[in-house]
Parts: structure tokens; sequence; C-alpha cells
């Protein structure tokens, strides 16, 4: 397992762990830490059992290796043990290269956890879940989700487990709503959905109802930043909605609504809501005494600027 993601290696190992107790109920499991690894540890824990049980290593700090670990793990990739599966985590970085290349041109499987940074990755993440479950939510509903809960994996992983456990049908925006509608990334993309479809009033009530509860306006700000960003680029973009979402790496759907919102908007207006809200996003990060009024001021200037409000 390779890459910074601590879920998703987490997942990977209790997944490996389950797969190798389900074919062997005895498997004798030991731990090594890479790091502080002493000389010859390896070759003593992948050796035969007295009694022929199966054997499960699983190896942590893989980046932080040791001199010992390596040229231990090197030899041992010569001549594997078959009663043995041995299990690398290594977190990212350079140290411990030489060791992944040698694991992958042996063709032993790698498990790639890297951060899910952009929302296309964790709506696939949720969707994926859903799939895997054999439970449905709506496409509204997955990217509602990733709204209110997507800023940690874990996080999200877990509400998608929570949704699948508990709701009744269709997972909708209204079901994610009732179970996450509180959370200020939630109440941010609000703020952001109103401001953008120029209806100030209910942008402006909801932004202030947020601030009074104690939300910090940096991912105020930095909900509706997002939300134009999607639409000016796919503003720019020529092409089906599909051959769009190829290019952009979005998801075609959500290229489908920001084409909606771009009919809202004149290239004037659109910028303007760009400067207003890059101005807010300094602002609400040290250059102004009063941030609270930087984020008003963006929300107008954007609802402000949508056509036919």
């Amino acid at each position: 397992m390779s890459g910074p993601e601590e879920y998703l290696g987490i997942r990977a190992m209790d997944t490996i762990r389950a797969q190798v107790r389900a074919a062997a109920p005895d498997v004798e499991v030991s731990r090594i830490n890479a790091a502080g690894y002493e000389p010859g540890t390896l070759s003593m824990q992948v050796s035969p059992s007295l009694f022929g049980e199966s054997k499960l290593i699983e190896v942590e700090a893989v980046e932080g290796m040791n001199d010992a670990f390596l040229a231990d793990a090197l030899q041992y990739l010569q001549h594997p043990e078959e009663d043995a599966v041995v299990v690398l985590r290594h977190a990212g970085g350079v140290r411990g290269k030489k060791l992944l290349d040698a694991v992958r041109k042996a063709g032993w499987p790698v498990v790639d956890c890297q951060p899910l940074k952009k929302d296309t990755d964790k709506v696939q993440f949720v969707a994926a879940e859903f799939k895997a479950a054999g439970r449905r939510i709506n496409q509204d509903a997955v990217q509602a989700l990733v709204n209110a809960v997507g800023a940690d994996l874990s996080e999200l992983a877990a509400a998608c487990a929570q949704l699948i456990a508990d709701a009744g049908s269709t997972v909708t925006t209204d079901t994610v709503d009732k179970y996450y509608g509180g959370r200020v990334e939630a109440t941010a993309f609000k703020v952001a959905d109103a401001a953008m479809a120029g209806n100030a009033p209910v942008a402006l009530s909801t932004l202030r109802h947020a601030l009074a509860t104690g939300a910090d306006p940096v991912p105020l700000v930095a909900a509706l930043a997002s939300k134009l960003r999607t639409v000016a680029r796919v503003a720019g973009a020529s092409g089906s909605s599909a051959q769009i979402a190829a290019e952009l790496g979005m998801q075609p759907w959500l290229v489908e609504q920001a084409q909606r919102d771009v009919r809202r908007w004149t290239p004037e207006g659109l910028v303007r809501s760009i400067q207003a809200t890059a101005e807010a996003d300094a602002q609400v990060k040290g250059l102004s005494r009063d941030p609270v009024y930087a984020v008003e001021h963006a929300v107008t200037v954007i609802a402000m600027s949508v056509q036919g409000r």
C-alpha cells in the first residue's frame, strides 16, 4: 500500500486481513515497524510455523525504514514463503522507492492510497460506496454529501455507511440535508447556491445565520469560489457535456448543471463576481478587520450580477 491517505491504508489493510482470515482462520498475525527494524526479524516472522499455520506479517512505517529492513525485504522478494502474506504500508515520500519499485517489478499488487483532493474523486468514491452496497443515491445527493462532509475521507466514508444503513430507500438531497444539513460545509454551499441563483435575501439570511452560530468565514468564501470556478471553467469550454467533462476531469452531470448556470451570467458579471470573491478570500484570511462584511459584500455582488434576478 503506497500513499499518505491514512483511511485508504487502514481500509486496505482491514480488507487484506479479512481475506486472509477467510482463507486461513488460524492465521498467525504479526506486526513489524520498519523504522525500528532489527536485522533478521522478517526472516524469523515468515519462517514456517511448527504447526503449519499460515502467516500474515503487517509492516508499517515503510516510508521511514532503516537500511536493515531494506536489505532484508529485498532479499525476501527473491524467495517469498508460500504460506506467508507480507503487507507493506508506505505513507509516501522518496524513502523506500527502491523497495516499492522492486515490489512492482516482481508483479505483486500495490494499493494506491493517494488523497482524494478533487471533488470529482470524492463524488466517484461516494458513488462506488453505494454501488458496492447495492443501494441507490441520486447524483445531486452525492454532491450534497461531498459538500457537507467531504473535507475528511474517513468522515465521508462514515457518512456513506450511515446513510446506507439507515436510509430506507433511494438517498436524496433531502435525506442528506436531514442527516448533515447542519454541517458548516453544507451551510456554505447553501449560501453559494442561493447567491448563484440570484436570490440575495435567502443567501444573506442563510449566511448571517451561519455566522451567528459560529461558522468561520473562510469555508463560506471557499464555497463561493468553488461554484464560480466551476461555472467559469465550463463557460470557457466547448463541446458536449461528456467531452467537456473528460477534458476538465468533471462529472458529466456536474458539467450539465454548470452549463445551466452559465446562462444566467454575462462575462462581465462573472468576472465581477470572481474579483469580489478573490478580494473576500484575501480579507477573511487576514487583510481585513471585518471579515463578515467581506463575505456579505461578495455574496451581494454575486447575487446582483445574475441575469434575470
